[in-house]
């Protein structure tokens, strides 16, 4: 018996319609999905990565990054080293000077190895010494209340690395501190805030700009070029040849090794260039000179908070490998020396709490393991930050070591966020000035007119550090 369905029929069947067009679609659908394959993971990516660098390109030659941060190392070292120097001046000569146990024959011998850098060696006679000793407080001086900046920083390294090269043996562990700071902070723009030079250079920007407006009115106080150009500075122009003067005679009689020379040339070059940018090409020299000078003060501020962070690792892990340290009994041990007791009540009355001795040992070693760490999450940095803070503060006072402990805070500084610096600034300015005396507004010679924002003053670039 053969089947009623023709071939036509079948055709017409709505089952079989339906199964073939569903083969179809799958069939399109495979086809479909192999000449359109899957979106990949690292879409985009390329783009994010070309952004982020340009964003971060921008932000390191653009500006010189965390200002508070480093205008507070300038004046926590200025401090610590001026201080020193003030306390030990009685004793000035048996530390660094012809009276010193570490002869001058010894420290010849030493430098000859070494190349290290004092102009103490330069001659043996007590009136050098002195010179170099009075310039040291100086120029320390200078560099704590922030006039000539540039000028004080190098004066200041030239101090810290004749009167520590000199005398190797003389510090606490500070000094080290104190004697890579000064090199580094020659390389950074640490006067743009809390400084005198900033404070100079608003003012005499101030009345440039008011007597531009008021001889010449909106067309004068809008021509930035002529209201910001920069005066003569004859004392600085002074200082940088003095300077120079004292490098020909260093020279000629031949004080210095290759390294130095090359180096303090290349510094005083350096800044006769700037020198001269700022007085006769302010236009697109002037900027890369800013490019440069941003992408090496950002530099030297990496190098100073990777330098803090090797100090406490390297400090933290060499002390886990002490058994003292591992029994939590390293403490009791200074606490009963005669040399690190100033106050001897208050160290043997510590001392005998062994409990409090076990967790201030422990305690400083994880939270000197530990703080490199957790520089990546705010919250938790800070109050690592207060508590070796308020460690090295004791340490100034149980152990008797003062300059040490400073020196550690200023470098610590470095990490304080720039909101509680500036409420900081803002709270000390405000004791400055005295409670009952607010601020006054500076005086302005005539009403600026309007200039087409609303009367108020165009804006400009904030003053920056004097040129010295």
């Amino acid at each position: 018996m053969s089947d009623s369905r023709t071939p036509a029929a079948h055709a017409e069947d709505p089952a079989d319609s339906t199964d073939t067009a569903g083969v179809a679609d799958a069939a399109v659908g495979s086809h479909a999905q192999g000449a359109l394959p899957a979106a990949s993971p690292f879409a985009g990516l390329g783009r994010a990565l070309d952004r982020g660098m340009a964003q971060g390109l921008a932000r390191v030659t653009g500006s010189a990054l965390a200002p508070y941060q480093v205008a507070i190392v300038r004046i926590g070292f200025a401090l610590t080293w001026l201080a020193f120097l003030l306390r030990e001046w009685p004793h000035r000569s048996e530390l660094y000077g012809p009276d010193s146990s570490w002869s001058f024959g010894l420290a010849k011998r030493l430098v000859a190895g070494n190349h290290a850098f004092t102009a103490l060696l330069w001659s043996d006679s007590r009136g050098w010494f002195e010179l170099v000793y009075a310039v040291a407080v100086v120029s320390s001086a200078m560099l704590l209340v922030g006039w000539r900046t540039r000028t004080a920083s190098v004066l200041f390294m030239i101090g810290v690395l004749s009167l520590q090269n000199r005398s190797v043996f003389m510090g606490d562990g500070g000094d080290n501190v104190v004697h890579l700071m000064a090199i580094y902070l020659v390389f950074t723009r640490c006067g743009q805030v809390w400084s005198l030079d900033r404070r100079l250079a608003a003012r005499a920007e101030a009345k440039a700009e008011a007597r531009a407006a008021a001889a010449s009115g909106t067309h004068a106080a809008d021509d930035g070029l002529a209201v910001r150009s920069p005066g003569v500075d004859p004392a600085g122009i002074a200082l940088w040849t003095l300077l120079g003067a004292a490098l020909v005679v260093a020279t000629a009689m031949d004080k210095l090794s290759t390294e130095w020379e090359v180096a303090l040339w290349a510094g005083l070059l350096i800044q006769a260039l700037w020198w001269a940018v700022r007085r006769y090409a302010p236009g697109e020299p002037r900027t890369v000179l800013d490019i440069m000078t941003n992408v090496i003060h950002n530099g030297a501020m990496l190098v100073i908070v990777v330098e803090v962070c090797l100090i406490y690792s390297t400090a933290g892990w060499y002390k886990i490998q002490g058994s003292r340290w591992e029994d939590g009994t390293a403490l009791y041990y200074p606490l009963h020396l005669d040399d690190f007791t100033p106050w001897p009540g208050l160290s043997h009355a510590l001392a005998g709490n062994s409990l409090m001795v076990m967790l201030i040992t422990y305690g400083t070693v994880m939270v000197q393991v530990a703080f490199p760490f957790t520089l990546f999450n705010r919250r938790v940095k800070n109050v690592l930050l207060v508590a070796m803070m308020l460690e090295h503060a004791s340490i100034a006072i149980v152990l008797g070591l003062p300059f040490f402990s400073l020196a550690m805070i200023a470098a610590d500084a470095v990490f304080l966020p720039t909101g509680f610096l500036r409420w900081l600034g803002g709270r000390i300015a405000q004791l400055l000035r005295g409670p009952k005396t607010p601020p006054r507004a500076p005086a302005v010679p005539g009403q600026r007119p309007a200039d087409g924002n609303g009367g108020h003053p165009a804006a400009g670039p904030p003053p920056t550090e004097a040129l010295t």
